[in-house]
């Protein structure tokens, strides 16, 4: 809706006659709505492929299907609110919102994540959190080596932990170096 050079009738029935809200109120606001929709439909593409799995592993097919099915719709919806809020530009740029967003998660956020998790002395999510931060710190060193690469166009392998999601450039590890699992726990990525 364009709210913007009209009058708004705020009451008709009272009579009240006020101005529109201001544009760059308005603005706001859709933008704010367009993340929250973002937010939310990324967070069930995610639940929804984890949903599946689980249906599958207990022996139904069919609703690990129908949970699949709607995981992608909502990944639709997921991508067209990016589109929306232009966050989709240039791979440079790409690269480098991703470095900057890495390295501040890894950081700022999962320290204070530690912190707390230990204050409440909660191994599992402190480990969780540690873990999560040095994958992220690993992901930044990716994203940071692939700004200097970017006119090669360099293919490579990666191989991602399904433990923890460190992702390994070019070699396959023994081990994973954040979190042990073994290299069967790794699943590959790229041309070979």
């Amino acid at each position: 809706m364009i709210w913007w050079g009209l009058i708004w009738l705020g009451n008709l029935a009272g009579g009240v006659v006020t101005t529109a809200p201001e544009r760059g109120d308005v603005m706001e606001d859709l933008k704010q709505a367009i993340h929250q929709a973002y937010t939310g439909e990324a967070k069930a593409t995610l639940r929804l492929k984890v949903f599946a799995e689980k249906a599958r592993e207990e022996g139904h097919p069919q609703l690990a299907k129908l949970f699949e099915v709607i995981s992608l719709s909502e990944e639709i919806h997921a991508r067209r609110a990016l589109r929306l809020l232009r966050e989709i530009k240039e791979t440079q740029e790409n690269l480098a919102e991703c470095f900057e967003s890495e390295t501040k998660v890894a950081g700022v956020a999962y320290n204070q994540f530690i912190k707390l998790a230990e204050s409440s002395g909660d191994k599992d999510a402190s480990q969780y959190f540690s873990q999560s931060r040095d994958v992220e710190e690993t992901h930044a060193n990716l994203y940071k080596e692939a700004m200097g690469h970017l006119l090669q166009d360099r293919e490579t392998t990666y191989y991602v932990c399904r433990v923890c999601g460190y992702v390994a450039d070019g070699l396959l590890p023994e081990e994973c170096p954040i979190c042990g699992a073994k290299k069967e726990q790794f699943v590959i990525c790229g041309d070979q």
